[in-house]
This record gives C-alpha cells, structure tokens and sequence, in this order.
C-alpha cells in the first residue's frame, strides 16, 4: 500500500527557473522604486537652515506583498525647487550621496515637527517599508534579516541612492532599520530603545565612549566628533497664576444681570487654563568635544549659559469655555422630542374650567367690537396667573422658572411693560417699535446673511435668554416655560391692542428667520386692529384700515401685476361692512356731501351719473382726469396683505396647482389681482367718470406712453395711450377694471384678515416644541457668537483668529441660508466657533504668564506681544537672547519660582543665591527642575572599515527621556577599499 510514494517522488521536476516569493518581494520593491523615479544619482543643494520646518513635506505610498503579507510603502521627501542640472556634473563620480551629505549637515536639528526619522537622521528624503495593517508587526529575528536583505538587493539593482527603511517590532515603538547606497558607500542605520536607562548613557561622555566604540576607527588620534545638545524643561506648574476666569454665579441676581452675566450677552472664555504646559528647550547647536565637562560628577550644561532657547506650549486638550458650552448645550435641545405641553404637563394655555366651559362666552368676548378695558398692563400679573394655572395643573408648587428670574427676563424683552398706564404706553410703543433706522454696519447687516435677527430686535434677545435659561436655570423644562409665558405675552397683546416692541415697523423680514417674521406679522395685526378699534372710537371720521400712513407713496410706479403686492385675501367673516361700521359710515358721507358735493355737483353731474366721491385721500397735484378735466384724487386704499414666507410659499403651490385650463388661469387672475381689483375700486370711488388711463397714470406710469405730435392747427401737443401690454386683449388690467365697482376701501372686503392672520400665528408659536424653537433661533445665537467672538478678538488682535472669523461667517452664510440645515454642518460651525474661543483664551493666558500688560517699557511690550502670537500660532518659537533676554528672564523666573513653591527658601538663602557666580552653579540645580528630555547629536568623518578607506560621514543620535532612551546611529563604511 505505500508503494505509490517513492514512485511519485520520482516524477517531481523542480523548475529553479521560476521566482521564490522573495525574489518577486524584491522585484516589487524595485518597480516602486522605478515608478516613482527614485533611481541613480540623487542631487540637491545644501539644506537651508530651518528648511525643515518652513518647508512643505509631501509622501506618496503604495501597496506590495511579500507572499500574502502586506507591505505599505511610503516616500517621505521635503519639495525642493528644481537645481540647475549644470551642477550634476561638478560633482563628479566620487561625490557622496546626498543623504550621507545630510547626515553632517548642522542647520536643522531638533526640527519642531517632522517624522521621527527626520528628526533622528537629519535627512531630506526616504522611503519606509511598515507591515500596512496597523497590528502586524516584523519580530523574528530571521525576518527582520530577510527584509534587510531585499533591501539591499533593490538597493543595489535600481542603483537607487534614497535611504530605505523596514519598520520592524510593533508599531508604537518605531523602531526602523535601514540602508543607503552609494557608488562605493554604504550608510547601515542602526537603532536601539530601551525602557531602563543604563546609568553610563544619561551623559555626554558616556555617549561619546559608545559612538567611539560603534564607529571602531583604526586611526588614532580620532578626528573631532562635533556635539549638539538639547534640554527641554517642562512647566507644569503655574501656581502663581490661578486661572482668572471663574465660572459664572448661578444664584446672584442683581439689576438684569444673572450670575455676573447680563442678559442678552453671551459668556466667553475658558474655565480652565487653556495652556498647560510650557516646554523650554535650552540648545548648545555647536561644541567641539572636550570643550564642556558632562559627566556622571559634574556638568557645565547650565541652560542659562545656553546660546539658544525656544519654546513651546501645550494646548490643554478640549478646555472647557463658556462659550463653546452655551452653544453646544443649546444645540442639543434640537434634537429634543417633547413639546412644550408635555414638559410642563397638562396644556397651560388652557383657561380655568368655566371658560372652557362657556364657549359662547369666549366668542363674544372675540367679536366685541369695544376694545376691553386696559386693565394696569404688567407682565407680572400675567405671570402669576400663568403660574397659577401650571401649578393647578402639575399639582407642584414649583414651576421650573423662579419669579425673580422670568420678571428679569420678561422685563429685558418687554421694557415697554415697565410702564403701566396705557398712555404712557402708547406713546412708547409707537417709539419702540423700531422707528429709529437700524444702524448700517456690518456686523449688524449679519442677519441676512445667516437669516438670523437683527441684533437689536426681540427674536435676539429671546434667542440670548432661551440660550441663557437652557443652561443656568433649569434647562429644557425652563425654555418650555418661558416661552410658554411668551405666548402668553404675545395673545395679551393682541387681545389689548399692545404692539410688540423691538421689531421694525412693516411687513415681515423675509431676510429674517422665521419666527422673527411670524412676530413682525402679529405685530401687522395689532397695528390694523388698533387702527380699526380706533377708527371705532370714532376718533377719526374717516380713517383707512391701515391708517393712511404710506399710501401717498403710491404715486410711484406700483405695477399691479408684481408678485409681492398681489396678496392672498381671504373671505373674511369680519368684513368691513359690519352693521355698525355702516351706519357710521353713513354719516361721515353726509359731511362729505356738504364739503365736496356742492362744489362738484353741478359740474361732474353731467358725465357721472350723479356719483358721490368717496374715500379721497389728497389732490395728486399735477395730474388732471383726462375726460372731465378735473383734479386727479389719491383714493385712500388697503394696505396689501403682509406674507411670511412659509405663506408667500403656501400661495406659489396654490397657484402652481391651478394648472394652465382656462378656468385655472382666470382663478389664478383674480388671486393675483386681489390688490389689483381693491385699489380700482377705491380709485373709481374717488374719481368718478375716470377712466382706465387715468388709473394707469397713477398707478403705474410708465404704462402710460406721452408723445408730442403736431395736430392740424400746427400746435404742438402732448398724446397719450397706453403701453403695449395693457393693450392686449382680456388683460387682466382691462378685464379688472371693468368689473370693478366704485366702492371706497372702507366698505371693501378686507384683503387682510388681521383677526385669522393672528389666530394662525398665535397657533403657530403655541405649537413649538423646544426643540423647533431652538432651530428657530439657532442662526440668532450663532450670529450673536459671531459678534461675541469678533469683539473679544479685538482686544487681542490676533492674525489667525481673523482669518477664522472670516471662514465662519462665509460657511454659515451658506449653510444656514437653507430652511433646515443638516446637524454635521452646524456642528461643524459651532466646533469653528469654540476653536476661536479657545485660541482667544490661550492669548490671554500667555499674556497673564508673561506679564504683557504689566510691562513698562513700550518697545519691551511689543517684543512680548509678538512673542506670545508666534507662540499661538508656531510650533516652536525661538526665544531672542536666550537666557537674557526680556522673555528668556520671564520664563527663568516662571521656572524658579515652580521650584521655590514645595519649600519656601529662608531669606538668607535668597541672599545667598545671589552672591558669586561659583554659589549661584550651585543653586543652580534648584532653580531648573531636572529636564524631562536630553537630547544629543554626535557627528563626524572617518574613515571605515580600513585606515586607507575613504572618510565618511558617521552620526549618532540620542534622546533620553523619562519613559524611554533611544539611540539611533548611522554609520557608513567603504565598500570598495575595505
């Protein structure tokens, strides 16, 4: 049975020809390298000095696997501008490769921010090979060896000259070995990390004996191995300076301002301090060895005699700033899912029990023509009673608000309740509602552009209170409640006719959110209810519905088929014709009769038949009726109906759905020409015996074409007709105006029903959840962060944050344009927001630290001005005269008195300390705490392996810190004469 094996054993070929998975490994490499035209000679200039950190770095990768093991490979190189070829040739054959040029190359080390083998090696440029997952690591020794291997075949085969490293172990101690090859030349790069420090490696000459020993130099004298050091001291300790920013008082309540905020500002600031540490690096770039002692017993590395200091600070991560807090805490009441009713329990809005009850109560309280009487007006009277009702309903004597706080906040954005009689009131209100033009900035100008409110206008500061409450004074359950009682406020003041202070006079915003246009429209309705109340009153005799403000305006070229005049207008159950309206109507037409009636009587009797005029506003003044020759009255006429815009679009579906039949066409007409049609019809009743023209005339006068022509006499004369378009036939002027009847606008059906348009927006208001109401506003509260921001900026005048400002402004202008904005972006917005808050927060911090504004000397303060910016806005910033220097002297002091804090030094000791230079070495050590990293760089040119090779450049890097020491060498060797 097992005779079959030998047999097949016999029949196997093995085929030597075809390639091992490591020689297709190797080819693989060597076609990267190909690609990527990283083969033959590299050149270049000398490195620049700093050009490591001002310089951009780019990397290209890509994939290769060594049987079904995956290899990332990725190029790392500085962007050099081209060199001129000519110097290629200068070099000659036996010029050394670039890298091993950089290997000595003095002008950047202990480079701020790069990748850790630029920082290690000094190069300019150098692929690595890392396992691509991010777990898989190279262990075994054998496979590290092979890897090292391929390297060097790829090396050696595309005659390529950039350094190539394998990252070997796991991937958080990166660790890489390496190789470069040039023509005769090898540089092997070499690593060792350790956790425990061996004792006779933490200084200089112990460091220098093991570069010695690694390079092995047969010649002796050894030429000068040139030194640089780096010591970084760390500052945690800022215990002079306590943060100064407290966080807010809750409970103070004093005059309008809550917890040391005022209402209608927004916090700013960090709780914490933003900067939590400060690292000195103390630098010696360039010693010669056997010039500075450092060795276990004693040390001449005193960072004050250092020639060179930088520093750089650490951000806290993520500070907590008060700012960033409001806006993200009001951000999340977004994504809220109650409403108001459920938060406060049971309905609040509605009335005790037997009103309820009484319906026909309540109508005839609607229809009463006579205004109630204006009971004292006080927000706190309406508070009190709303309380009563949440508390009847929630059986809890608590409701989420305390007094104290919603009288504050009610009187903040209701001044005008301050003063209780009504006169006083009334003159008030027609001041406060917006009469003084707004102020032309453009920070103000902010809220069309992120559809927001003006800064100045009620939908602000409620937006700023609800803001404020979400995050002091009882969170989601204290916005229900206040806005609860602000649409208590808001029915109060319609049922009284109080208009509503802060909101500019007219109809609606459109550049507005919309909740700031649902007010500005309930505010249109208060205006027209009181104007009719008024006319009631019988203070006037005869009175327009909208007062007969701006209708004199309508001399200018009001088209009648322009989409904003052309209104929805709904059969109102409250027309204008209301018996006793009619009846006082009546008279006030038998006193125009004995004004106008005797004068005109005789004369129009003839061409109108015996029409009264009616409903005249003024003379036109210039122009004259073309038939009967008389003066051309202004007819008093409705206001066109305000839109919001969710009803303007409500409207453009409307009619878009009437589709194009006949019938629908007609329909749409006369939807359109609403206006149209009322102010015909007030112009008929003012002007009897007028005819189309001379509406035209008026109305829309570029509609009326003048000509001079010479009639037979010779004279020249004025003719008029009208323009093309009127004169298409069954237009909707021609058809308007022959069906409409002369009936002043008093007795028209309104075209404005102001008593729906409120009921449909108290509805409006009283159905918003939380949440709705925070996107509402969300554009008013990013707007005011905008400004808050902005403002705070200014104080410190920092380069960057202006920069950002600037992007914030024009992303939220793109996104909150939209209706409903996606929450990525506008959390994107508000993480742009708290970036500025805490970059502001760091200036302010290091300003405190290093005493800028305490500084006396005026060319001084500058200095340190422009040093705290570089160290906001650098990785790491060089410090002018080092230890001596105004800065330098500051941060010394920071660090002795760090020192100093544990134990208070006796006084003695301070005098002491400042006595000879030999006692001050010795207090020394106590002034710098010990320093967290040494770093050591050790270079020079010698010949290996042989006496008679060439001399090549070796290089020794060391950093020492207290998690870890690593040494990492390059060491290059003659491959040629060895």
């Amino acid at each position: 049975a097992l005779s079959p094996q030998p047999e097949s054993e016999v029949f196997e070929i093995t085929d030597f020809t075809t390639a091992s998975e490591w020689e297709r490994f190797i080819s693989k490499i060597e076609e990267v390298l190909n690609d990527w035209k990283l083969i033959g000679i590299s050149s270049g200039k000398p490195l620049d000095k700093g050009i490591f950190t001002t310089g951009t770095w780019e990397e290209k990768s890509d994939e290769i696997s060594f049987a079904d093991f995956k290899f990332s490979v990725t190029h790392h190189y500085l962007v050099q501008e081209p060199s001129d070829k000519d110097g290629k040739e200068e070099l000659g054959e036996d010029a050394l490769p670039l890298p091993m040029q950089d290997l000595l190359c003095m002008n950047n080390d202990f480079p701020p921010r790069a990748h850790c083998l630029v920082r290690w090696y000094g190069l300019r440029e150098f692929v690595v090979i890392a396992p691509a997952a991010n777990n898989d690591a190279v262990v075994s020794e054998s496979k590290c060896n092979l890897l090292l291997s391929s390297i060097s075949i790829a090396l050696g085969n595309t005659g390529s000259q950039v350094p190539l490293f394998v990252q070997i172990h796991h991937k958080w101690r990166r660790m890489y070995v390496g190789e470069c090859q040039g023509p005769g030349v090898r540089t092997d790069f070499e690593m060792v990390h350790l956790r425990k420090v061996p004792s006779q490696y933490t200084h200089l000459s112990g460091l220098l004996d093991i570069f010695k020993t690694k390079i092995g130099c047969p010649l002796t004298p050894l030429p000068p191995v040139s030194i640089a050091i780096r010591l970084t001291f760390v500052l945690q300790d800022w215990q002079q300076y306590f943060w100064p920013q407290q966080p807010p008082d809750i409970d103070a309540l004093v005059g309008g301002e809550v917890g040391g905020l005022e209402f209608g500002k927004l916090p700013f600031g960090a709780c914490e301090d933003p900067i939590s540490e400060l690292h000195l690096a103390t630098t010696w770039p360039h010693l010669a060895e056997g010039i500075i002692v450092d060795n276990d017993v004693y040390s001449d590395l005193d960072p004050l005699q250092a020639p060179q200091w930088s520093v750089r600070v650490r951000k806290a991560d993520n500070p907590q700033c008060l700012l960033g807090d409001f806006l993200t805490e009001f951000f999340k009441l977004c994504r809220r899912k109650e409403s108001t009713d459920e938060i406060l329990g049971r309905s609040a809005f509605d009335e005790e029990g037997k009103e309820v009850a009484d319906i026909s109560h309540a109508l005839s309280k609607l229809t009463e023509p006579a205004p109630v009487p204006i009971p004292k007006l006080s927000v706190t009277n309406m508070v009190h009673s709303a309380k009563k009702k949440i508390r009847k309903h929630r059986g809890v004597d608590e409701s989420p608000l305390n007094n104290d706080v919603l009288n504050t906040i009610l009187l903040f954005l209701f001044p005008d309740a301050a003063d209780k009689l009504a006169d006083v009131f009334e003159n008030r209100a027609s001041t406060s509602a917006g009469s003084n033009p707004p102020p032309e900035n453009e920070d103000y100008n902010l809220f069309s552009q992120f559809k927001s409110a003006p800064s100045d206008s009620l939908t602000y500061k409620l937006a700023l209170c609800l803001c404020m409450i979400n995050f002091y004074h009882g969170g989601v359950k204290g916005v229900a409640h206040l806005w609860q009682e602000f649409v208590l406020e808001m029915r109060y003041r319609w049922e009284n006719n109080y208009l509503i202070p802060g909101l500019a006079n007219g109809s609606p915003d459109l550049r507005c959110c919309l909740l700031h246009q649902k007010l500005q429209m309930l505010n249109c309705c208060i205006e027209r209810k009181k104007a009719r109340d008024e006319g009631k009153r019988g203070s006037m005799s005869d009175r327009s519905p909208g007062g007969a403000s701006g209708d004199g305006a309508r001399g200018g070229d009001h088209s009648g088929d322009n989409p904003d005049k052309e209104k929805e207008f709904g059969k109102s159950w409250e027309s204008w014709s209301d018996s006793e309206e009619e009846f006082f109507e009546c008279l006030s037409d038998t006193e125009d009769l004995k004004g106008n009636g005797q004068e005109n009587g005789k004369k129009g009797a003839k061409e109108s038949v015996n029409l009264k005029p009616e409903g005249r506003l003024h003379p036109h003044g210039k122009l004259m009726l073309l038939h009967p020759g008389e003066p051309l009255y202004i007819p008093i006429t409705q206001e066109p109906a305000p839109m919001t815009e969710d009803l303007l679009e409500e409207q453009s579906e409307v009619l878009a759905k009437l589709g194009t039949s006949a019938e629908g066409a007609h329909l749409r007409a006369r939807m359109q020409s609403a206006c149209l049609l009322s102010d015909m019809e007030s112009f008929k009743a003012a002007n009897p015996g007028c005819c189309l023209e001379d509406f035209v005339r008026w109305y829309s006068p570029r509609d009326y074409i003048e000509e001079e022509v010479v009639d037979e006499k010779g004279n020249k004369v004025i003719r008029g007709e009208l323009s093309a378009r009127m004169k298409i036939p069954s237009n909707m002027w021609v058809e308007a105006w022959e069906t409409a009847k002369p009936v002043p606008a008093r007795r028209q059906k309104r075209l404005f029903d102001d008593t729906r348009e409120a009921e449909k927006v108290l509805h409006y208001l009283a159905v918003q959840k939380p949440a709705d109401l925070a996107r509402h506003l969300l554009p008013c509260i990013i707007h005011a962060a905008v400004l808050k921001v902005k403002e705070e900026e200014a104080l410190e005048d920092i380069a960057s944050v202006k920069k950002i400002i600037k992007q914030i402004i024009s992303h939220s202008s793109k996104v909150l344009r939209f209706p409903s904005p996606e929450d990525k972006k506008l959390e994107e917005i508000i993480a742009q927001i708290m970036s500025v808050e805490a970059i502001i927060a760091r200036a302010r911090s290091l300003k405190a630290k290093f005493g800028v504004e305490k500084c006396e000397n005026e060319e001084e303060k500058e200095d340190l001005q422009r040093f705290v910016n570089s160290l906001l806005e650098q990785p790491e910033v060089s410090v002018v005269g080092a230890g001596r220097g105004p800065a330098g002297s500051i941060i010394h002091k920071l660090f002795v008195n760090a020192q100093r804090v544990p134990a208070v030094p006796p006084l003695e000791e301070e005098l002491r300390r400042s006595g000879s230079q030999e006692e001050r070495r010795q207090g020394l050590q106590s002034e710098f705490p010990p320093p967290t990293g040494r770093e050591v760089i050790l270079r020079t040119s010698v010949p290996r392996p042989a006496p008679y090779s060439k001399a090549l450049p070796q290089r020794m890097y060391s950093v020492l810190t207290r998690e870890d020491f690593r040494l990492a060498g390059a060491f290059s060797a003659d491959t040629t004469f060895f």
